[in-house]
């Protein structure tokens, strides 16, 4: 069998994966930029929204930061993988950007 994944031939992306007289390029973890093979464990660096934690990226909570990353009165922080989103509190709905109570 010869090693085709040698040469490198998948994307940034992807990881190489050599099987019997041929190979197949794989996707990285979303957690990753790059990678040498599957999981978040296998990174070459982190996705933006991601640290790297006990040698895996994961996702860090921006709504648990020290500075608010949600500023607007009435607004609330959900976090979601790589990344978070602001919505308006419990009794507000969202009104041309602004937070007004129902």
């Amino acid at each position: 069998d010869l090693d085709e994944c040698a040469a490198s031939p998948c994307k940034d992306h992807q990881y190489c994966l050599n099987t019997d007289g041929s190979f197949s390029c794989k996707a990285c973890d979303a957690s990753c930029v790059g990678c040498t093979g599957e999981g978040s464990e296998k990174c070459k660096t982190c996705a933006s929204g991601y640290e790297k934690e006990d040698e895996k990226c994961t996702d860090i909570d921006e709504c648990n930061l020290p500075e608010k990353v949600c500023t607007d009165e009435n607004q609330d922080c959900v976090n979601t993988s790589g990344s978070y989103k602001c919505v308006c509190s419990e009794g507000f709905e969202d009104k041309d950007g602004t937070c007004v109570q129902t």
